[in-house]
Parts: C-alpha cells; sequence; structure tokens
C-alpha cells in the first residue's frame, strides 16, 4: 500500500486530537492509503521532541517550512492558532502538499479567499484540501443531514443552534492566545460559532444569506498567563486586554427563507461543551447535544397525534455514518472519533483523486458569516452575506 507520509504543524489541544486520529483509522478502517506519522513540527524544541514522543511521532521540526521540501510528506496539518493558517496553508499548496486546516479557516475573509484561491489552483494539479469542521462527522449529525435531504422534516422554517461554553467565566483565568484578536481573529464567534454556523449550513443544505448580530465583552482584562509574565507556573500581577468577543448572538435569515437564532458563548456557566440544534421543518422537526452526542430526537409530523412525540435515536446501529467500523451497537463514540472520521474522508478523497468537504471554500463561507455578524455589530444594522 502507498504511505501517505504525514506532516503536523503544532501540538497542543488539536495536535493532540489530529495526532490521535492518524494513529486510529487505519487500524479502524481500511483506508486506500497507509498514513505514516512523519513529522510533528513545533517552535520548542524539547516540548515538540516531548510531545512526539508521547503521540506517536517519527521526528520532529521546529521550523515549518522545512517540511514543504521533504519528500517523504506529502500532507501537512495545521494545528496552529489562525494568524498563521493562511501563510502556512498557501505555501503548502503551492509546494504540492495536500492541505488539512483547522477551523475556523482564516483570521479574516481577505485570508480566506486567498487561500481558496489556491486551494482551487492546486486542485488543477492533484492536490487536495480540507478545513476541519469535525463535529459534521457526529454520525448523530450525518443523519440528521440525511432526514432533511430525505425531505422528512419537508420546508424547514426555523433553525435554533446554541454553542455554551463555560471555561473562561472565571474573571481570573488567564489570558491565552484565544483572547488575542491578532492571533485568534475573533473570540467565542470564530472559536466555537464558527462549528455551529457550518453544522446548520451543512444539515440543512442550505446557506445563511444575512445576519443581525452583537457582540460582548464581559471581562475586559485578565492576569497574562505564566509563560508571558516569567513566573513559572502561576499567572503574575500583570494584567493585559482582551481583545476578542466573549460571546456572540445574532439572527440569521437563510436563502429558502428559513429564520435562524444563534448563541456562541464561552460564559455559560456550567456548559462545557453543549452544541445545540433545534430544526423544524412542515412535517417534522430534529433536535441535536453533543453533550449527549450519540442521541438524535426526530418527531414525525405524520405520525398519529395520539402518540405523536420527539424519537430517541441512538445513532450508534452500523446503518448510521461510519459506524460500522467501530463497536456494537448501544457502545458510544466520543468526541475524538469525529476527527479519525475526518481522516477517513481526507484519506479517501486523495486516493480517489476528489475533493474533500468541507472545501476551503466552505470555510470561506463561514468566514463570511463571521465578518458579517461582526460587521452588524458595530453597524447596528443587518448585514447580506455575499454568495
Amino acid at each position: 500500500m502507498t504511505n501517505l507520509g504525514i506532516g503536523l504543524i503544532g501540538y497542543a489541544f488539536m495536535g493532540a486530537a489530529h495526532s490521535q486520529a492518524w494513529r486510529s483509522a487505519p487500524r479502524f478502517f481500511d483506508l486506500p492509503l497507509n498514513p505514516e506519522m512523519t513529522v510533528l513540527c513545533g517552535r520548542t524544541p524539547d516540548a515538540v521532541a516531548a510531545a512526539a514522543a508521547k503521540l506517536g511521532w517519527q521526528e520532529t521540526e521546529t521550523d515549518w517550512r522545512k517540511l514543504l521540501g521533504r519528500d517523504d510528506i506529502q500532507l501537512i496539518d495545521v494545528c496552529t492558532p489562525g494568524d498563521s493558517h493562511a501563510e502556512i496553508a498557501i505555501a503548502a499548496l503551492e509546494a504540492g502538499k495536500h492541505v488539512l486546516c483547522e477551523k475556523p479557516l482564516a483570521n479574516t475573509v481577505e485570508e480566506a479567499e486567498a487561500m481558496t484561491a489556491a486551494a482551487e489552483a492546486a486542485a488543477a494539479r492533484g492536490i487536495r484540501s480540507m478545513v476541519g469542521f469535525t463535529y459534521r462527522r457526529v454520525p448523530a449529525i450525518g443523519l440528521a443531514r440525511q432526514l432533511v435531504a430525505d425531505g422528512r422534516l419537508g420546508t424547514i422554517r426555523h433553525v435554533r443552534a446554541q454553542y455554551l461554553q463555560d471555561w473562561i467565566a472565571d474573571p481570573e483565568a488567564p489570558l491565552s492566545w484565544r483572547l488575542d484578536k491578532e492571533k485568534a481573529g475573533s473570540g467565542a464567534l470564530g472559536d466555537i460559532g464558527a462549528h455551529i454556523i457550518d453544522l446548520t449550513q451543512y444539515i440543512t443544505g442550505d446557506r445563511i444569506a444575512e445576519v443581525s448580530g452583537q457582540l460582548e465583552t464581559f471581562v475586559k482584562e485578565r492576569p497574562v498567563a505564566a509563560e508571558h509574565s516569567g513566573l513559572a507556573g502561576t499567572a503574575g500581577a500583570e494584567r493585559g486586554p482582551v481583545t476578542v468577543d466573549d460571546a456572540a448572538v445574532f439572527l440569521a435569515k437563510f436563502g429558502s427563507g428559513a429564520l435562524g437564532v444563534f448563541e456562541a458563548t464561552r460564559f455559560a456557566t456550567g456548559r462545557k461543551n453543549a452544541i445545540r440544534i433545534e430544526i423544524n421543518g412542515s412535517l417534522g422537526s430534529l433536535a441535536f447535544d453533543f453533550e449527549d452526542m450519540n442521541l438524535l430526537h426526530f418527531y414525525d409530523g405524520g405520525e398519529d397525534a395520539a402518540t405523536a412525540g420527539f424519537r430517541r435515536i441512538l445513532a450508534t446501529e452500523s446503518a448510521h455514518p461510519y459506524v460500522g467500523a467501530w463497536w456494537p451497537p448501544g457502545h458510544l463514540l466520543g468526541y475524538e472519533h469525529g476527527f479519525t472520521h475526518q481522516v477517513v474522508d481526507l484519506v479517501t478523497a486523495i486516493a480517489d483523486g476528489a475533493d474533500p468537504t468541507p472545501s476551503f471554500a466552505d470555510g470561506l463561507r463561514v468566514q463570511r458569516v463571521l465578518a458579517a455578524v461582526e460587521a452588524s455589530s458595530t453597524s447596528r444594522q443587518w448585514q447580506e452575506i455575499p454568495q
């Protein structure tokens, strides 16, 4: 079997999740190419060496540019902060490397447009690219999309989506790169709001056409983290400004005429990773919450009124997307499985000479919605999304 050499850039939270996916995908799925965990790249030699040993990478590198000239690396996996996505991804595509890039695709629409143009030019040469909206690959989400596509919900009327976390609800939680607009692009809006924008468009097969939104930063400054203050192991007395939003809310209108209500916050005390989506149509409804990710709730409006109600579907049958490669029915999947399914789809598309999804163009569409919400919060006016 032909090997597919992987160079992963970044080894923190997302780097670890991607590493687990590259390890497990060929062991549970029959892949047409063999992913090889060739090089892990990071800026600090000792730290990246420790991460490589722990996560299963063969070699390490501290300069991502050196990966682009290596013949034993065919794919670059970008798990860095958003401010470096465009530079790395474009350079990798131009060097003839396939690219997997974490979400959101970029920090600005202009960067996302440049990345999409580079991806389209590379595709003409057989080079593939994908943006990492992994929640698409939760089996219950795949089932939800299929129900909508099959017409089981009828005409979509309402879309409700929330992404609720609480990891910075403590005002003394230290600054990190995710709270720095230059590095992250935005706060809750781009970090987690991007996911529910993508998911609702994916499930419904429709696009958000216009938005009216508001952003809020509840805590304006925070302690500078130890690695920035020089006080190892603690946060220092120095405080720095939070330059991104803590929460984002917006109304949306889809191209079909459906109405949407969206909320993304990292201040929902007690909520750790709640992605809640409900879609109401003329014939039925569905509801999903990632904190109970193996379940999809489905209401069939055609059932007898005396017994009609939301049906609890445990999406662990072999008939459900991806599940056949895993465990017997009822033996639940977890957060990490979406990343494994992402690897499966990407590797299969590369072998088939097909364009994987979500594409950089899909990432650009999400980026345009993010920009429109931010513009609306400033202007206090509805913003149309360029299509």
